[in-house]
């Protein structure tokens, strides 16, 4: 039987991380429990941002994550959706503004022959 790349998230995983490294765990869910409260932007907003981010990154645990914490804010599956599309078009869009440096190589290379 083939294992799956990303192992499910489990109740062992989280212990053995929290075992392993409990201060930098600690910290880190007071860090993310600071980023995510409600401020200038709500926490539906900070979701959805972080589902199109979770997307760019491609981290599957961050996509399932967000996206349930989203629907769970009240974000709706159209915005979620959005999200998504927007993330695919900043991915798309940085793609083609880097190809300035592929462009600036062909050039300099035709100028030394």
């Amino acid at each position: 039987m083939e294992s799956p790349m990303y192992p499910p998230s489990t109740v062992e995983l989280a212990r053995k991380r929290r075992e392993l490294a409990p201060g930098p765990l600690q910290a880190f869910k007071a860090f993310s429990a600071a980023v995510f409260a409600d401020g200038a932007l709500p926490n539906v907003t900070k979701q959805l941002i972080a589902v199109a981010v979770a997307h760019t990154t491609q981290c599957p645990y961050c996509i399932k994550g967000h996206t349930a914490e989203a629907l769970k804010q009240g974000a709706t599956e159209q915005q979620i959706m959005e999200a998504i599309w927007v993330a695919s078009e900043m991915r798309a869009g940085a793609a083609y503004a880097h190809s300035a440096l592929a462009l600036d190589v062909m050039q300099h290379a035709h100028e030394g022959h």
